[in-house]
């Protein structure tokens, strides 16, 4: 799928970001139904990256928080269910690490479905991950 076309996007339309979340399957963990929080998760982001189709349309998402100058937390990478499995999600982590840059980590939480594209791609795994979990 090289047409496809990654970018910055810091104006993402809300609508189009919680498509992608329901077409990627993440909109069972995110909450979809309160646009509030979602408008809050796209203007707290330092770096939100889109892939679109050349008609336009949003295929896939990468929204990351960062200092830019050490580390950045990729929070989703969504990528609709029929633009799966044709390179988009690596074409995202491509745009994501070419816009932060050689100094800056990029870490990830990866639901248990997507290991494997991880490990695809390359990402090597970290052992000593420590979270609190949000309460809703």
């Amino acid at each position: 799928m090289s047409a496809v076309v990654c970018a910055r996007e810091p104006d993402l339309p809300l609508e189009e970001f919680r498509r992608v979340l329901i077409e990627s399957g993440l909109g069972t963990t995110r909450p979809i139904d309160d646009l509030p929080r979602l408008r809050q998760m796209l203007a707290g982001a330092g770096l939100i990256m889109s892939a679109r189709a050349p008609d336009g349309r949003l295929l896939g998402v990468a929204r990351c928080l960062s200092d830019g100058a050490w580390v950045a937390y990729l929070a989703e990478l969504a990528v609709s269910r029929s633009a799966q499995g044709r390179g988009v999600g690596q074409q995202l982590l491509q745009a994501v690490r070419a816009d932060l840059g050689p100094s800056v980590t990029l870490v990830l939480a990866s639901m248990p479905d997507a290991v494997a594209f991880y490990e695809k791609v390359g990402m090597p795994r970290m052992a000593d991950v420590f979270f609190y979990s949000r309460q809703r």
